[in-house]
């Protein structure tokens, strides 16, 4: 694999687009961490990244440092029409990432769209405006955050995804999610995207220290083979820390052992995709 650059790797040549929806119906699991810290990641090595805040916590939107009072355009603006995604979109404190925030707003969106018939394909439709002028010029990746429940949300950005990257933490019950996850997974790719696969699953908060998180490890490669990822994220305390501060953890502590870790997974998943050469 190849080795993790730091944050000041100039740019990289323009990609094709990537969606990528982190998804797991189990909360606690680090999704919203991997959201925030794999997507710094990959604007370090190069990449210009886009991260969908669906979730009505907004916890992604905060742990890229956007206060909740300047979200006055959010993703329930642009999922119910009253705003483009362009107008939703601002920079963050890390170069080529950029973050639609998320409000509370989400939470009745459900609802709203009940009785629509695009309710399933609204994020699609919204996404055809990334690539064009402003700062969604030339973004190579989306990382869409979706909330920790199997709803309307989260079909929205698996309907809209070229793949699902799964963060399942190293728990007793992480194989009994995964498969919930994966039934999911194959009803959307049947009904709503046929392109839909997963991209990999991602294994955190993981403890050396302790025999569950071994055998955990050893279950999950057992059942789904090379789609998880070689690189693990493991509990550190900076990666905890870092949103409290409204920063990833590459900028809170970029030699820390969660901060090394997620660029080894950038560099993992755009070299599983071809956009990396092979390391010798």
């Amino acid at each position: 694999m190849t080795n993790p650059p730091s944050l000041s790797s100039g740019p990289m040549p323009e990609r094709p687009l990537r969606i990528l929806a982190l998804a797991n119906q189990k909360g606690g699991v680090g999704k919203t961490t991997t959201a925030i810290n794999l997507g710094t990641a990959l604007a370090a090595i190069g990449e210009r990244v886009l991260v969908i805040d669906l979730d009505p916590q907004g916890n992604a939107s905060t742990g890229l440092g956007i206060d909740r009072r300047s979200r006055k355009i959010s993703t329930y603006h642009v999922l119910a029409g009253e705003a483009s995604l362009a107008e939703a979109v601002v920079p963050t404190a890390v170069p080529r990432l950029f973050v639609a925030p998320s409000t509370m707003d989400l939470l009745g969106l459900e609802m709203e769209m009940a009785s629509s018939a695009d309710r399933a394909h609204r994020l699609r439709h919204v996404l055809k405006e990334v690539g064009q002028s402003g700062p969604m010029e030339g973004i190579s990746y989306v990382l869409i955050d979706c909330p920790p429940s199997l709803n309307l949300l989260t079909i929205n950005a698996l309907a809209a995804a070229d793949a699902v990257l799964v963060p399942l933490q190293c728990e007793f019950f992480a194989l009994e999610g995964l498969s919930q996850l994966l039934r999911t997974v194959e009803q959307v790719r049947g009904a709503l995207n046929p392109r839909l696969t997963i991209q990999g699953i991602v294994l955190t908060m993981f403890d050396p220290r302790n025999n569950l998180s071994a055998q955990v490890v050893a279950d999950v490669r057992s059942f789904m083979g090379d789609k998880v990822y070689e690189t693990m994220i493991p509990r550190n305390v900076r990666v905890s820390e870092a949103p409290s501060h409204g920063k990833p953890v590459l900028l809170y502590d970029l030699k820390c052992a969660g901060s090394q870790a997620y660029l080894r997974l950038a560099s993992e998943i755009i070299q599983r995709e071809g956009r990396l050469p092979q390391a010798a």
